[in-house]
């Protein structure tokens, strides 16, 4: 149960305390005096939207506070496990502060924490029902949700769920890749032929470079023969060569050398030189002799060469590149030849889901229209203490003629106030204040059958009463008080006879001073209590009649 709510710098509070006693709690005031801060507060505890309105003007953040009892669910102990917080005491402490700029901030016994976190915890430590919970009564989706709350099967309909999820994106998968079967036999047909051509080409990395070499030497050989049997002709061969004209100096130096004159040294390079000159013109005739024109190589070279360039300009700019993208398709091509087997194991995977979502389907669908009939039987008993004694309440199930995510069921609640008047949608047969009724008579049956301890959560009721008065307005409140014998509720209302059943009555009151509105929140002593029902039963005048009937109010049983 909620201990106690510290308030801080929210809407029109400055700053308030609060502390909760089990059982009944009363919020009463005047409207307009801020009773649903208090309800509102304690929403961003449970997780709901913050904005930067809730700070109160000219502060720089709001901050709300509660401190629990600690949760004894192992699935609320798990998730605060799993988000790093522990939670060993007998206390749970929420924090939520808002910004000015509209951002807020989360701690969880002290330790920061995310807003779903706290929306996690929020069915394990309370629950808000006002009015907008019961225009949601209306809903089809809704309605169905709260059959599965009461049968214990809310589990099973989020396992059905996830089965459906299953069964329908495993068919998808199966529609798609059945969809494509021509697409993968082209594919399959393009990768082959691109893989082929590739490998029977018998492509080798860098063989172009190799072939462009080879290929400059073939088309050059017969100039290169020529150019070198030219230049042997002039060192050696010709007349005049160099070889023949350097003998002519040595013979020319030859008579003056001899004796030792100053012409021997130069007749000595002279005939160096000559012999330099000699080999190089036999190694040139030899390298000519060996270059002769290839023309059938040649023609070979280039068309390989051709046939890599055809290659390069399909599939990449280098060989490499080309090798890299037949090894790819290869692979491609293997995945796409396991198509088959991958529609096998989705056509299995297929089947298996549909099996077990038929099954589960089943079953839930049993057990929901067995719970129909028994949450019909006690809402009407419910619907007697709440003054429609008359008044029928229907459960229906009907069956969908498909499968859905929820399975093969809508709920539908209809009801009907007077006799002789079959059940209708309750949309269409309920008024305000019935609506508030069934409500609370719904409510009151999921927390009897959901009860594991006293006090177990924290329930908040905001107006739901709007609509009602005098003997629905007392059978409303005889039922908080029976219902907060196993649970700690917080009603805020503005009937006295709903609010002389309170364990603990707090009046909300708004003043002004320097332009500034505040809201206080105060718990009534028992005087206090008879002046504040006074003035709920005869408005601002309190007579002295309104005090009596205020005494006479708290003293009925």
């Amino acid at each position: 149960m909620l201990q106690e709510l510290d308030v801080d710098s929210y809407a029109v509070v400055d700053r308030l305390r609060l502390a909760f006693q089990p059982g009944l709690n009363i919020l009463t005031g005047e409207t307009g005096s801020g009773k649903s801060i208090v309800v509102g507060s304690l929403a961003l505890l449970l997780g709901s939207r913050a904005s930067a309105d809730l700070v109160r003007s000219g502060a720089r953040r709001a901050r709300v506070s509660g401190r629990f009892d600690a949760p004894r669910d192992r699935a609320a102990l798990d998730r605060l496990s799993s988000a790093g917080i522990e939670c060993d005491g007998d206390e749970l402490i929420v924090e939520r502060q808002v910004l000015a700029s509209g951002k807020s901030r989360a701690y969880v016994n002290g330790s920061p924490a995310t807003v779903g976190l706290l929306r996690d915890l929020a069915p394990h430590l309370g629950d808000i029902h006002g009015q907008h919970e019961q225009q949601t009564l209306l809903s089809a989706a809704h309605q169905l949700q709260l059959l599965d709350a009461f049968a214990g099967t809310a589990g099973d309909a989020a396992e059905l769920r996830a089965l459906h999820r299953r069964w329908r994106r495993t068919g998808e998968a199966l529609a798609k890749l059945r969809g494509s079967e021509r697409e993968r036999l082209r594919r399959i047909d393009l990768l082959r032929y691109q893989v082929g051509e590739i490998r029977d080409t018998a492509v080798r990395p860098g063989e172009d470079r190799d072939l462009e070499v080879e290929l400059q030497r073939l088309s050059n050989a017969e100039q290169l023969r020529r150019c070198g049997f030219a230049a042997c002709e002039a060192l050696y061969d010709a007349e005049t060569s160099a070889s023949s004209r350097i003998k002519a100096a040595i013979d020319a130096l030859g008579a003056v050398a001899a004796d030792g004159g100053p012409f021997e040294r130069f007749a000595a390079s002279l005939e160096d030189t000559r012999s330099a000159v000699d080999d190089v013109a036999f190694e040139l005739r030899s390298c000519a002799d060996r270059l002769c024109s290839d023309p059938q190589r040649q023609e070979e070279v280039e068309n390989r060469l051709a046939a890599l360039e055809r290659l390069q300009r399909k599939y990449g700019p280098s060989l490499e590149e080309v090798l890299e993208f037949a090894e790819r398709s290869e692979r491609e091509l293997g995945q796409l030849a396991g198509s088959d087997a991958e529609s096998e194991r989705l056509e299995q995977d297929l089947q298996e889901a549909a099996t077990d979502y038929e099954r589960r389907s089943s079953d839930l669908s049993l057990r929901r229209r067995r719970a129909a009939s028994e949450l019909s039987t006690r809402t009407e008993e419910q619907l007697r203490d709440l003054a429609l004694a008359k008044a029928r309440f229907e459960v229906a199930v009907d069956e969908l003629a498909g499968w859905s995510a929820n399975g093969v069921d809508r709920a539908a609640l209809r009801f009907s106030a007077n006799p002789g008047q079959p059940p209708r949608p309750l949309g269409q047969a309920a008024s305000g204040g019935e609506l508030s009724r069934i409500a609370l008579a719904l409510k009151t049956c999921l927390e009897e059958t959901g009860t594991d301890g006293p006090y177990r959560r924290t329930l908040v009721f905001d107006e739901i009463d709007t609509g009602v008065g005098g003997g629905v307005a007392d059978a409303i409140g005889r039922r908080f008080r029976k219902l907060s014998a196993g649970h700690q509720l917080l009603c805020v209302t503005h009937l006295p006879q709903i609010a002389r059943f309170a364990d603990a009555h707090f009046h909300v009151a708004k003043s002004e001073s320097e332009e500034r509105s505040s809201a206080t929140v105060a718990e009534l002593g028992e005087a206090q209590r008879v002046e504040e029902l006074a003035r709920m039963l005869s408005g601002a005048e309190i007579s002295a009649a309104a005090i009596e009937n205020a005494r006479q109010l708290l003293l009925s049983p």
